[in-house]
């Protein structure tokens, strides 16, 4: 019988289509050598080096990286340095405290690479006892602040300081109130209260004379917050400031003692949680203000990030920063996913610059804290006990960024997906950074994409993961 050429170049034609739809992209998306590391549920894997290269999954969380689009750059990733850390890390023998201060901040293979961390402006309830730089007798006043001194932190948050500089000069550090001094306020009380008016323009002076206090020992604050929690009245120190307070003080007080001053360290509002972003908006929008302030901080005991990100939309020249957040281990379990994907990741992909976690150090009992408004469950990223160190939650969610993303890095575009979180980043070196955590009840196939290039794995659930390539 003969051939049917024409049949026979048919189904060859529809071969070679079927061959080019469905094997040729195999080859042409080529395998991304990649770089991981992981931190698990069950402790097996601590930021540990993890082979990830996996068979796809049609059913596979698909993340599409595009480092063509560009967000916010990144100032860092630590901890608050409180009285109460440094207390306990300057009570190390000579050693211990620098191998400790070297992989906090160092940035070696051995180092983490903490970039940015805040302090106390006074104390805060992570103190054994409540101070101020410029304490009275009950009755007297010092308007022109003759007595300020900072000698209660050179005993130990300056000389710390000193010594995380040498390892790391150009670390960001942010300066943060829990209250003014008892003479300042309404009801001559280191808890709760407000500002007194007439003694606004010390305040501000009072600011001043910290910033250039601590530049005399070598320390440059970045930045600084007008009030930690404005709300909470509960601490022990705190002090309310209401938004419109707090607007005053800036635009008529601090703002042009700074100005006076020349001092660059930059103005933070807010500093309190994600349920009220309409107290920074409404400072924001008065344009006098708005000139001295770089940006607005958060906390997020409550609320959401999103919150984040309606400032940003509102006001998009000012910058955001992520000031306080615990991320403490519960029932004995060390869900990563959880505080990466809730505190870390929310909110980088809402504009935040850096991210700051809340308390550095404590012993095993969580000490010290203030009495009667102290905080008595903060567990520190890392427990100091004597020489002892044990490196806890907090430490990980931290460094599964700190330790990858430099300063100086910027957010690019990740796509959303609905069972793992994630950010990613270019860094100044051209690198690319994925983090991601699982916190779904289940393992997670995932699949990233980066043009031409993807890697697909298996994530376990309560597990985050870093990603360089």
């Amino acid at each position: 019988m003969p051939r049917n050429d024409h049949s026979f170049s048919k189904s060859k034609f529809a071969f070679l289509l079927i061959l080019f739809i469905h094997v040729f992209p195999v080859f042409l998306q080529a395998q991304l050598k990649v770089e991981s590391w992981e931190t698990s549920n069950d402790r097996t894997m601590l930021l540990s080096k993890r082979n990830i290269v996996g068979a796809e999954n049609d059913k596979a969380e698909v993340i599409n990286i595009n480092a063509a689009k560009k967000y916010q750059s990144v100032d860092g990733f630590g901890f608050a340095l409180t009285g109460g850390s440094a207390q306990h890390i300057i009570r190390m023998s000579r050693l211990e405290r620098k191998k400790l201060l070297n992989e906090l901040f160092g940035n070696g293979p051995d180092g983490v690479g903490i970039s940015y961390i805040r302090v106390s402006i006074g104390a805060s309830d992570l103190n054994e006892y409540v101070f101020s730089y410029n304490d009275l007798k009950a009755g007297e006043t010092d308007p022109d602040l003759k007595h300020f001194s900072l000698s209660q932190d050179e005993k130990d948050v300056v000389p710390v300081l000193k010594e995380i500089l040498a390892i790391s000069p150009r670390i960001k550090i942010m300066g943060s109130p829990w209250s003014a001094p008892v003479w300042m306020k309404s009801n001559h009380n280191v808890q709760g209260g407000r500002l007194i008016d007439k003694y606004y323009g010390a305040y501000a002076n009072y600011f001043v004379k910290y910033i250039e206090a601590m530049k005399k020992h070598g320390i440059t604050i970045d930045a600084v917050t007008i009030q930690n929690e404005p709300f909470n009245d509960g601490n022990t120190p705190s002090m309310q400031f209401l938004a419109k307070e707090e607007l005053r003080f800036i635009r008529d007080h601090l703002g042009p003692a700074f100005k006076r001053k020349n001092i660059k360290t930059k103005i933070v509002l807010y500093d309190h949680n994600c349920d009220a972003p309409e107290y920074p908006i409404s400072i924001l929008a008065d344009p006098k203000a708005a000139a001295y302030i770089d940006g607005s901080g958060f906390h997020l005991y409550a609320g959401q990030t999103a919150a984040m990100g309606k400032v940003h939309d509102t006001f998009p020249e000012k910058n955001l920063y992520f000031t306080e957040m615990m991320a403490v281990s519960k029932d004995g379990g060390f869900n990563t996913a959880y505080p990466v994907g809730r505190i870390l990741i929310g909110a980088l992909r809402n504009w935040s610059k850096n991210v700051i976690l809340w308390n550095l150090a404590a012993d095993p009992g969580y000490n010290p804290h203030t009495n009667n408004g102290g905080c008595s469950i903060c567990q520190g990223a890392v427990t100091i006990d004597g020489d002892k160190v044990v490196r806890n939650l907090a430490y990980y969610v931290i460094v599964h960024a700190s330790k990858f993303v430099p300063v100086g890095s910027s957010r690019i575009e990740s796509s959303l997906t609905t069972k793992v979180s994630n950010v990613a980043f270019l860094t100044p070196e051209g690198k690319r950074v994925l983090i991601v955590s699982n916190n779904s009840p289940e393992k997670q196939s995932v699949k990233v994409v980066d043009g031409d290039q993807s890697f697909s794995y298996t994530i376990n659930k309560g597990s985050s993961l870093t990603h360089v390539w």
